[in-house]
């Protein structure tokens, strides 16, 4: 069964845009047209200072040792399996990920010849869940990928007590959780190699883009290395030392992202801000419909608004309909990946194998909670929930 949403049609009204309250945009200040400008006066935009000074600043920021920028998330995710084959993993060893994630977290463990071992999740934190974990370990395993799905930290204690005992490498997708904490610790600092985007509708926007963090010296290395071609050292030599991609980020995207940096406390705030007027103005609406808060010890990060319905018959067509026709953009919660989305079907799972997910995938959806909505966006969006049950 796929999971499907109509497309929204635009209104020419609004210049072809058609919503009120949608995932995000751009909007190119002068920190990033200052950088922008020094990289065409330099006459190369192709990976150069911006990016060097992009890296330092993500890293530096978050506490991470080593930043290794790429072309997008996805790249970031590939760049970091195929970096697994030159620690011990072959060719067709196993990765377990969550069932319900974007699709990408399946499409790089693929892309770099490794293969998905899918988990399902947990319905009250839309996470891999760890009780299911060590069922799904097999002697070809090599890492777990966790996803802090939307910015929601996993349950880390756990899984990094099930990745020692089975000595198995942890990888974060925290591409929708930046500055996200858990207990303190930002995530992306808990596994072996954090994944992160720079996507449009995320809090640190670099147009595309990607980034890979890590505190380990070797590793770091050979993800330079990987995400250039396999060079040697990451130069431009032609001494290719192993499989490798294109997958550098360019100092044109740099310069955005080096804007998102520095705007990167403030809009935390005012998605935060949003995300919690959205708990308060829903929460009489919770025996209806679950709502992603903080748990303990949790800053989630105000990636985007994500809802599930209580009732597990229901679909969550009705909601979405009606909140596209009130111009608010939606997506639905990702669903099954292996047994939801064609994509996945030579992998031969079957419908009912991960029935959070399934359930999530029917019943779930998300809009956005970006930095440019206003306070009457932010009641409007939750005013048009409510109708939709009264």
């Amino acid at each position: 069964m796929s999971v499907q949403a109509a497309p929204p049609v635009a209104d020419p009204a609004k210049g072809g845009g058609p919503y009120r309250v949608s995932f995000g945009h751009i909007e190119i200040g002068q920190t990033a047209r200052r950088h922008l400008d020094a990289a065409l006066a330099r006459q190369w935009v192709s990976e150069g200072p911006n990016v060097r000074q992009f890296e330092a600043a993500f890293a530096g920021k978050f506490g991470y040792r080593h930043a290794i920028a790429t072309s997008s998330g996805t790249d970031a995710g590939i760049v970091s399996m195929a970096a697994l084959l030159e620690r011990g993993a072959s060719r067709g060893d196993e990765v377990i990920t969550p069932a319900l994630a974007f699709v990408s977290t399946a499409n790089c463990i693929l892309a770099a010849g490794l293969t998905p071992k899918f988990v399902d999740v947990e319905l009250d934190t839309l996470n891999i869940d760890p009780a299911l974990i060590e069922a799904a370990i097999s002697p070809r395993t090599r890492a777990i990928q966790v996803v802090h799905t939307m910015g929601k930290p996993c349950r880390m204690a756990e899984i990094q007590a099930i990745a020692k005992r089975h000595h198995l490498l942890i990888i974060e997708d925290a591409c929708e959780a930046h500055g996200a904490t858990l207990s303190g610790k930002v995530v992306g600092s808990f596994g072996l190699l954090g994944l992160f985007s720079f996507y449009a509708a995320h809090l640190i926007c670099s147009a595309e883009g990607g980034m890979i963090v890590t505190a380990d010296d070797e590793l770091a290395s050979l993800c330079r290395s990987v995400r250039t071609h396999g060079r040697r050292g990451g130069d431009l030599y032609f001494h290719f030392d192993r499989m490798g991609f294109n997958s550098k980020m360019n100092d044109l995207e740099a310069a955005i992202g080096l804007e998102g940096m520095e705007r990167f406390d403030e809009t935390f705030a005012v998605r935060r801000r949003w995300l919690t007027q959205l708990w308060d103005r829903l929460a009489p609406l919770e025996d209806r419909v679950i709502l992603y808060r903080d748990g303990p010890g949790e800053v989630i990060s105000p990636h985007a608004f994500p809802m599930v319905l209580r009732d597990a018959k229901a679909s969550m067509e009705g909601l979405y309909r009606h909140l596209e026709d009130r111009k608010i953009q939606c997506k639905t919660l990702f669903g099954s990946l292996p047994t939801q989305h064609r994509a996945f079907e030579f992998l031969g799972y079957r419908s009912g194998q991960f029935p959070v997910a399934e359930r999530i995938g029917r019943t779930g959806l998300h809009f956005g909670v970006h930095q440019y909505l206003t306070d009457d966006d932010v009641h409007y969006a939750a005013d048009s929930v409510k109708s939709f049950f009264a």
